[in-house]
């Protein structure tokens, strides 16, 4: 079966050169000679759009920009002792960040650099003498992956440079940021290429690469962010009804280090265990507590917090497989919640590191059932998803209504403990409005000016005419 393979020397590969001046891009111009040579065959192609696909491991890591902005910052999770610059990741819980954080700006670079890769592909490939169907799926992954990054930095950092292909240095200074509206509508349109291009899940060849059901679901949750409730119903029944995904029996079967790409997956990123020169996953090691009992040091991100593990319903099955309670170090129990779902039962640990095998989930059926439910107000799909957990139905007598009185509150306790450290919980509370109400309820520094993060301040740096978020 063919998978998804890292190719670490791409860049050499293709001979970038570094511009002389460095804008906020931190991008390297092309050399013209190498890039015509280059990009002619679909081995070419197929080796430039791997490349692309390969930024996911960076943007989806557990220490990466949806980890820190979808977790870190909100109810769900903690970090206490951690590597590295300890204070600037902090201040994602604490909401004290500030434009010289250096994660931010590592958060910045990274999707520029994996943008710039998708444009040189969307560039090149129309001038290439290759199958027209094949050029049409080259730029129908590249447009979904696009929108996706855009989707991700506009709900980080709204207005944003839109960069659509590839630039210089030089050039990018004239490239400052687009209001979010204007991003918005490049991502629909990147969007709807992709859905109308791509094939449909169970005729997709190669594992890990994007589906037209994967392009729906994101179509629909981008409609859904906007308040396009008619194209988002549109876009995700048309997932529904394709009859291309179920969920799974239980939620158990869901995780595990051998567990991929399942009737529930809608888009996942692959990995592969075992060695070092491997993708391997890197969250297991990443979520684990910051300690050595398995021959390995944890990362300590993404703790879990008592708030979140209160938040499941006495007999909840997706507690106990979501979370651990805390681990054992020799005789001594220690209680410290840290995530159970990407746990690798037997992982090859090669010089202090686990080279896990669990794949990443970034869309799943779950998700578009309770996208389903807040959309139409039907609750019948948020019940397929609590009827799997076994858990009583909304609307029945035995539901806690008292606690959820309402349909919304219902899918937003539902996403929160069927999604749980799966990168959500931040853009569900900011697209209903209820981020700063929730997280300043429990403790969090959060006001109206922090739903966005700072634009790093070596970008201002670099060109004073990037604006600034308000509150920075």
């Amino acid at each position: 079966m063919k998978k998804i393979i890292q190719i670490a020397a791409f860049s050499c590969i293709v001979l970038l050169t570094i511009s002389c001046k460095k804008s906020f891009l931190e991008l390297a111009t092309l050399s013209n000679a190498n890039a015509e040579n280059f990009y002619r065959t679909t081995a070419d192609f197929d080796l430039a759009v791997n490349a692309a696909y390969n930024s996911l491991y960076t943007v989806y890591a557990p220490e990466g920009s949806v980890s820190y902005t979808g977790e870190l910052m909100t109810d769900n999770t903690t970090i206490y002792n951690i590597s590295g610059i300890e204070a600037d990741k902090w201040a994602f819980r604490d909401y004290a960040l500030r434009p010289a954080n250096t994660m931010i700006y590592q958060f910045w670079q990274e999707y520029y650099k994996a943008l710039y890769n998708i444009n040189i592909v969307l560039a090149k490939i129309d001038q290439a003498d290759l199958n027209a169907a094949y050029k049409e799926q080259v730029k129908a992954e590249m447009m979904f992956l696009r929108g996706l990054y855009y989707f991700n930095m506009v709900r980080i950092w709204g207005d944003i440079p839109l960069v659509l292909t590839p630039l210089s240095g030089e050039e990018s200074y004239a490239v400052l940021r687009s209001p979010q509206a204007d991003v918005y509508t490049q991502i629909i349109k990147d969007v709807q290429f992709a859905v109308d291009k791509l094939p449909v899940q169970s005729k997709v060849t190669v594992k890990g690469k994007a589906s037209k059901g994967a392009a729906e679901t994101l179509l629909g949750e981008v409609y859904l962010t906007t308040g396009n409730k008619t194209a988002a119903t549109a876009s995700l029944m048309d997932v529904y009804n394709s009859n291309e995904y179920s969920l799974l029996p239980t939620y158990a079967s869901l995780w595990g280090g051998n567990v991929k790409n399942t009737k529930e997956s809608v888009f996942e990123i692959q990995y592969l265990g075992g060695a070092l020169s491997n993708p391997y996953s890197k969250y297991y090691q990443g979520f684990f507590p910051n300690t050595n009992i398995f021959s390995f040091y944890g990362g300590g991100m993404n703790q879990v917090t008592d708030d979140l593990w209160n938040e499941y319903e006495t007999g909840d099955v997706r507690q106990g497989i979501s979370i651990a309670p805390g681990y054992q170090n020799g005789a001594v129990f220690v209680s410290q919640k840290y995530p159970k779902k990407w746990i690798d039962a037997s992982p090859t640990v090669i010089g202090g590191t686990a080279v896990a095998n669990n794949n990443f989930m970034v869309y799943r059926y779950a998700d578009v059932l309770l996208m389903l439910s807040e959309l139409t107000g039907n609750p019948s799909y948020l019940n397929l998803v609590r009827a799997r957990a076994g858990m009583p139905l909304f609307g029945t007598a035995s539901y806690p209504a008292a606690k959820y009185p309402t349909l919304a509150l219902a899918i937003e306790h539902e996403r929160r403990v069927e999604l749980a450290l799966e990168f959500h919980r931040w853009f569900d509370l900011k697209r209903t409005g209820r981020a700063v109400a929730v997280l300043s309820a429990k403790g969090k520094a959060i006001t109206d000016q922090k739903l966005f993060v700072p634009v790093p301040e070596i970008v201002r740096q670099q060109n004073p005419a990037v604006t600034q978020n308000a509150g920075y």
